[in-house]
């Protein structure tokens, strides 16, 4: 029988497990937490249920395809429904405005609130889907970049319509031509951190990040996020796959040539293994001396994206105020981003971002309680931030929160659990606690991506959020595909 090994069960590390699975391939994840999951976990403690990461679901039918690939029916283990409001968005000077599921609701809502111009809204997202569906072929479904994917169709088409991907400007710059009202462009900016970037250096080609969500809509898990990840689990394991958790890989292993893989190495014990699927943070696969190999030479010094200082949140009430995603905006954007990339430092008037799963899934809290999970941007940094940093920031959120939402914490915190870039760096082995690997934060950004295999090493492939095309739960769906169609070929 055929045999692999996958290093890592974060949702790329899940997903490639079930695909070698269905090729035959008798598979064993070797994760060093106790649970699967990655980035993509959650907590329970006190009463409160928290997904510790990834907290949007866009896309589905990729999860879907992993159950049809094993003849199973999704919806017998996995269920979700469509958001019908996006998100919540406040603004320093009172502004609310709800953003509605469909293009066309969300552009009248933004008439009603903003005083936005509906076509110019409609135009953007038309311009958004274009470029998805003309990029997302060699971007982010395809093993790219490699010169057979630049010489394919869909690169010879890219390359015939450089304007429509929008590279030659940053993503700021091309919001700010856009729309005329601060708050628009401010809105549309923010697509920039979903893959951890900087709006004012990244290129305008991320303003495809937001059809995934307007145009074909956001979703939630019926029991909350981590479901995915434990069904995705489940039909790995009836896939037959093995799972070894509190497992340490020390090294791959090659042979005396150096150009093929023969295992894995375990406490000092060598397994042998022909195939081998990194699903660890791709810099910490490299600097922590997994194989006596140098990263890439392209890509090797562009800068990490951003981290998070996370504070989950056990509180009394029920507040109406609030709905399941929310955005409280910074004053001064461009200063706030200064401060991630430039300065290193955490800025005093950080964007806010609220999730709460119990206005969904009531068990996620105690009766009469909601569970906050309460998110600033951070510099990545292999540092533990200072209790009294964390301090201070903590009474910044506090008197933001009191002060634009009318909530007064004080006393209704019942339950606290922090997570910064020290301990997300030690629980997910992510490089300095970067949530998504490299920044997007160049024009080349997107070729220099660690690719999802090492030509010169045979039988070494690598999936999940570090490497191409990307983090978040689609596009590390996409990695695993990427690399089970590389293996096959």
């Amino acid at each position: 029988m055929k045999t692999a090994a996958v290093i890592g069960a974060g949702i790329g590390g899940l997903a490639i497990s079930v695909r070698l699975a269905a090729k035959g391939y008798q598979v064993d994840v070797f994760e060093k937490e106790s649970y699967p999951g990655g980035k993509l976990a959650e907590l329970k403690s006190n009463g409160f249920r928290f997904d510790l990461g990834p907290s949007r679901l866009t896309q589905p039918e990729r999860v879907e395809a992993l159950f049809h690939l094993m003849g199973e029916n999704p919806s017998d283990y996995f269920t979700y429904k469509r958001l019908p409001a996006i998100c919540r968005y406040f603004w320093p000077d009172g502004t609310r405005l709800d953003v509605p599921s469909g293009p066309n609701d969300f552009a009248y809502a933004c008439r009603d609130i903003l005083g936005a111009d509906p076509s110019a809204i409609s135009h953007y997202l038309t311009s958004a889907q274009d470029l998805y569906s003309l990029a997302a072929p060699l971007f982010i479904d395809q093993p790219f970049p490699t010169l057979k994917a630049f010489q394919s169709p869909v690169g010879r088409q890219i390359a015939n319509n450089l304007f429509t991907v929008d590279p030659f400007v940053t993503l700021h710059r091309r919001n700010a031509r856009s729309f005329k009202d601060p708050r628009m462009v401010q809105l549309f900016d923010r697509y920039a951190t979903y893959n951890g970037s900087n709006p004012y250096k990244a290129p305008a080609t991320l303003k495809m990040t937001a059809h995934p969500e307007h145009n074909l809509g956001a979703f939630f898990p019926d029991q909350g996020m981590y479901s995915i990840v434990r069904e995705i689990a489940k039909l790995a394991v009836r896939s037959g796959v093995r799972f070894h958790y509190n497992s340490i890989v020390q090294r791959v292993n090659r042979n005396t040539g150096g150009e093929q893989v023969t295992g894995i190495r375990i406490d000092g014990k060598d397994f042998s293994y022909p195939l081998v699927v990194s699903d660890m943070d791709v810099n910490t696969f490299y600097r922590s001396g997994m194989i006596d190999f140098r990263s890439p030479k392209l890509g090797r010094k562009q800068p990490l994206s951003t981290s998070a200082l996370i504070f989950y949140w056990g509180v009394e009430g029920n507040h109406d105020q609030l709905d399941l995603h929310n955005i409280l905006f910074a004053e001064n954007y461009r200063e706030e981003f200064k401060h991630l990339f430039k300065l290193k430092k955490m800025y005093t008037d950080p964007t806010i971002y609220i999730y709460i799963s119990s206005k969904r899934e009531q068990n996620d809290a105690l009766p009469g309680h909601e569970n906050w999970f309460v998110m600033v941007n951070a510099p990545e940094s292999s540092e533990q931030i200072q209790a009294t940093e964390i301090n201070r920031i903590r009474e910044i959120l506090l008197k933001k929160i009191n002060r634009l939402l009318g909530i007064d914490l004080s006393g209704k915190i019942v339950y606290e659990h922090i997570e910064d870039p020290g301990s997300i760096e030690r629980r997910t082995g992510s490089w300095h606690g970067s949530l998504y690997g490299k920044s997007s934060n160049s024009r080349i950004s997107a070729f220099s991506r660690h690719p999802n295999r090492r030509s010169k090493i045979n039988g070494l492939y690598f999936t999940g959020g570090s490497v191409h095309p990307g983090g978040g739960i689609p596009l590390c769906l996409a990695s695993a595909e990427i690399v089970a169609n590389l293996i096959d070929q």
